[in-house]
């Protein structure tokens, strides 16, 4: 439940949106409207639905992309002259602001999955090569003196495999990939990351001023 108020000399700006936000792991975004009675006029939701999408650029965890949310608002209010698109664009902001950080995020690194194919004589090899990079083997199949493993990777993990693999391969083996999913990352690894995010907008801060 967040409400924006602002006055200034002339017209003010007032929007005030209320509900709840979930995780969503159908969709990045998904936003639901189940106001009734118009409480937020129709003409302001679409307003309402700008404004927390705009959040979903940066989050304010580590300044990535905000993936995985679901928005519903059922409720809000509205000022017969203050109210207008940019008061309730900045109150779903906000509201989004207000309530992130009560949702415990999560840092995500998007999991590719990937195909290994190399001669069997190698398949001990291409499996450990993935095990390395934090894979997960989802399975292998024969077929004529060659393997294919499949398996599901961080993309992080990925940089330089190919010369990992003809090295130790011969160079006999190949590999594709396509993304899969987003997943969490390692909680110390999270750590880090948020840690050094944090510590670049500090020295952002202190050149500015």
């Amino acid at each position: 439940d967040y409400t924006h108020k602002k006055q200034t000399g002339g017209s003010g700006q007032y929007g005030r949106v209320s509900g709840r936000m979930e995780i969503n792991s159908e969709e990045e975004f998904l936003f639901v409207d189940e106001t009734v009675g118009g409480v937020i006029p129709r003409e302001y939701i679409p307003a309402c639905e700008k404004g927390f999408r705009s959040c979903m650029g940066k989050g304010p965890l580590m300044g990535a992309p905000v993936v995985g949310v679901r928005v519903v608002v059922n409720d809000g209010a509205a000022h017969a002259v203050d109210s207008s698109d940019m008061a309730f664009q900045e109150a779903a902001r906000g509201a989004f602001r207000q309530v992130y950080s009560r949702c415990k995020p999560q840092v995500l690194e998007p999991v590719m999955k990937v195909a290994v194919e190399t001669p069997t004589e190698f398949q001990g090899s291409a499996v450990g090569t993935l095990l390395k990079r934090r894979g997960v083997i989802v399975g292998t199949t024969d077929e004529d003196g060659f393997v294919r493993i499949e398996a599901e990777v961080p993309l992080a993990e990925m940089f330089g495999y190919s010369t990992v693999l003809r090295s130790s391969s011969q160079g006999k083996g190949e590999f594709s990939m396509e993304f899969s999913r987003y997943c969490p990352v390692p909680v110390a690894t999270a750590e880090e990351l948020i840690k050094a995010y944090q510590e670049r907008q500090r020295s952002h801060k202190d050149g500015a001023a």
